[in-house]
């Protein structure tokens, strides 16, 4: 039976940048805060990473920095997805050469594949590891949405083992369990959604929050494991204003910002993501100032 890779809180963690590659200093801070926070995992490289803009060789070295730091105190999740299939299998080889609990794998972009390629494209990154593979389902970025029926299919390949589901539909997330059973496991990929979608069966979340307010988001998730849902629900709308604020732009632009306010790294991106606006740091600033957080 498959078990999931992580039940409750996992961060999509920010890579600092250095003005000639990676800051491994603050990447090292930020991993050891979640491990003493006791996250039950990280996903390294992912969207939140910014690894469309780091090359082969930085995600690489920082998947394996990232292994031996953690030491099995928390699972490491690699992001490992691109729109070409051969390249996707490369990468997700080296990742779980490097040691990698799992892989978070996003659909293609641009491409526009068809249901079939999608799912072979899928089936030949699963062929091709060991460890578990969680699909990435997440339109408004790749132009592509997964289905519930897709999702049945990909669920009877033994490495496929669940779906960071970031489509804003609650109504996708239970057709999924729905079709799925107990065996696929369906995380949150929104921090406003965290409380809906295990309400319906969800295992937890992967998410932005987490990064500067752990405790909080695990909190959030432990209430939901034991099924006091009205104050799960309560908890995260108190924090909505800090929600909306960590995506007042594109992620992960004020995240970042609001971990250099906490004095934990420099909050440059690569581009084509850009600084803040000052519009956006005033609403951040405001929130994190409102909840004691600065």
């Amino acid at each position: 039976m498959k078990q999931p890779i992580f039940t409750g809180a996992c961060t999509a963690l920010v890579t600092p940048f250095a003005e000639n590659g990676l800051d491994y200093s603050a990447f090292f801070r930020l991993l050891d805060r979640q491990i003493q926070a006791k996250i039950g995992a990280v996903v390294v490289c992912g969207t939140t990473g910014e690894a469309s803009t780091m090359t082969d060789q930085e995600q690489q070295a920082l998947i394996s920095a990232c292994v031996q730091r953690a030491n099995h105190a928390c699972r490491v999740i690699a992001g490992t997805g691109t729109n070409d299939t051969a390249h996707a299998v490369r990468k997700s080889k080296a990742a779980a050469d490097a040691g990698a609990d799992a892989l978070l794998v996003v659909t293609p972009y641009y491409n526009k594949c068809s249901k079939t390629g999608l799912i072979r494209h899928y089936e030949a990154i699963a062929d091709a590891v060991h460890i578990p593979v969680i699909l990435y389902n997440v339109p408004s970025r790749t132009g592509v949405s997964m289905t519930p029926e897709q999702y049945a299919i990909l669920a009877q390949h033994p490495n496929i083992v669940g779906v960071k589901e970031a489509g804003g539909s609650t109504a996708q997330v239970s057709r999924t369990i729905a079709l799925c059973g107990p065996e696929f496991s369906v995380w949150s990929g929104n921090d406003d959604q965290i409380v809906s979608i295990m309400a319906l069966g969800g295992q937890g979340v992967i998410s932005v929050l987490s990064n500067l307010a752990p405790e909080l988001v695990q909190e959030i998730a432990s209430l939901c494991q034991r099924g006091d849902y009205p104050q799960a629900a309560q908890l995260q709308n108190t924090y909505m204003d800090l929600i909306d604020a960590l995506f007042c732009e594109v992620n992960p632009i004020p995240i970042k910002e609001a971990l250099r306010l906490k004095g934990l790294l420099d909050s440059r991106c690569r581009l084509p993501l850009n600084q803040i606006s000052t519009e956006g740091k005033l609403q951040l600033t405001r929130a994190m100032i409102h909840h004691g957080l600065l």
